[in-house]
């Protein structure tokens, strides 16, 4: 046992100890460990450790009432209802904490009703849409090409190329609306003039740079019906069309009076003014063949 010099703080405290008389007290006997001890300590360590234990407590149950608040809404207020008499809050306190928890009530509320899904019921018109069936796109046409026109087979010993300009002249008839008997005769005129074959002219070099199939020397003569521009027929680039030369013999055909009463070689000479215009006449036959097989 010490009993010659200062003892440290068991608690923790510097500071000079009390040191007690060696003799016994004429009062119950105290342990050695309070003996050593400075007057009052216990005293005053018991009330520090008592404070401080409360203010800690205190806080401790205002973290837990907030806490509550946060998680719980109005639970806090019960935590604070249910509180001890001596707590350590203040009345402004308590009215502060309720106040949180009633607004974090509402607010988390609000919360909830807004994160709800909002569910429409169905209208009558809306159920009646979806009973309906779906009607299918219907697939767009394919746009289709022009047909091809007819391929004439050829008759009365003609060749495909002779049959195609006899078709010619046939459907320019046709957009002129002449009668029949005009056809069976442009067909028979071009017959013995070119021999149903689209002739250019040697004598005129500009006839051979359109489409032909053959090339003649009769002076200025080109087309079908041998026209010749020089005498008023019309341009090369538009006689070297077969269309274009049938409706130049047309009309002129149609020009003249009775036409349709005339022999067939009259009529013809008549426009062509040939040397051999009784020719015309050896065709008659072949041409009618040829009108009806495209006509058909």
């Amino acid at each position: 046992m010490r009993n010659d010099g200062n003892l440290d703080d068991p608690c923790g405290l510097d500071g000079p100890a009390v040191r007690l008389d060696d003799n016994p007290s004429t009062d119950q006997p105290v342990s050695a460990f309070r003996r050593w001890l400075p007057a009052g300590f216990l005293r005053t360590r018991l009330s520090h450790f008592s404070n401080l234990f409360a203010a800690r407590r205190g806080r401790a149950r205002m973290a837990v009432a907030t806490g509550a608040v946060c998680c719980l809404g109005l639970a806090g207020v019960a935590v604070i209802g249910a509180s001890p008499a001596g707590e350590s809050f203040t009345p402004d306190q308590r009215a502060e904490i309720a106040q949180r928890a009633e607004a974090d009530a509402a607010s988390r509320g609000r919360g909830r009703e807004s994160a709800a899904p909002v569910t429409e019921s169905p209208t009558a018109e809306s159920r009646e849409s979806s009973a309906l069936p779906t009607a299918k796109s219907t697939p767009k046409a394919k746009a289709t090409s022009k047909p091809k026109p007819k391929r004439v087979v050829p008759v009365a010993g003609l060749d495909q190329a002779q049959m195609n300009n006899a078709k010619m002249i046939v459907r320019a008839g046709e957009e002129m609306d002449v009668p029949r008997r005009a056809l069976v005769i442009a067909v028979a005129t071009a017959m013995q003039e070119s021999n149903l074959y689209n002739y250019a002219s040697g004598v005129l070099p500009e006839s051979q740079n359109y489409p032909h199939q053959a090339i003649g020397w009769d002076h200025d003569s080109v087309g079908l019906f041998q026209q010749r521009p020089s005498t008023g027929w019309g341009a090369v680039r538009d006689l070297m069309k077969p269309e274009y030369a049938t409706r130049q013999f047309l009309s002129a055909l149609l020009a003249i009076p009775g036409w349709q009463d005339l022999p067939l070689t009259v009529a013809a000479q008549s426009v062509q003014v040939s040397a051999f215009g009784w020719l015309y006449a050896q065709h008659e036959w072949r041409a009618n063949q040829v009108v009806n097989a495209i006509l058909a």
